[in-house]
């Protein structure tokens, strides 16, 4: 999701930031972050910043980034694969669209089209 009007620093560019200057490049992570959710959709927005905090609370609790990144990593997956997941969400539509599950749906039949 991008902030209209805001323009993004390549990889390089931020990685030199982070080495020459760490507060510039957290405050510059912070403010574009910020843009981002201000951007989205109101509906979206609290739901947006929860998600940061829970982000920046990961983040300020492992002293090694790695370790952040495999905590932010795992959560991402639990968001998919848990039992409130966005599998378990898919396979509850398509229960309750078609009354099956989503891997029980009927097969089309398939149409042949003869050749001009």
């Amino acid at each position: 999701m991008a902030a209209r009007g805001m323009t993004y620093p390549s990889f390089d560019e931020w990685r030199e930031l982070a080495v020459r200057d760490p507060a510039a490049f957290e405050a510059r992570r912070r403010a574009v972050i910020a843009a981002a959710i201000a951007a989205a959709p109101p509906e979206r927005r609290e739901r947006l910043q929860r998600l940061q905090w829970r982000i920046d609370r990961v983040r300020s609790r492992d002293s090694d980034p790695l370790v952040a990144c495999m905590r932010l990593s795992r959560m991402m997956w639990d968001s998919v694969y848990s039992e409130r997941g966005l599998l378990a969400q898919l396979e509850y539509l398509g229960k309750r669209w078609t009354g099956r599950t989503t891997s029980g749906l009927p097969q089309a039949q398939i149409l042949p089209f003869k050749k001009r």
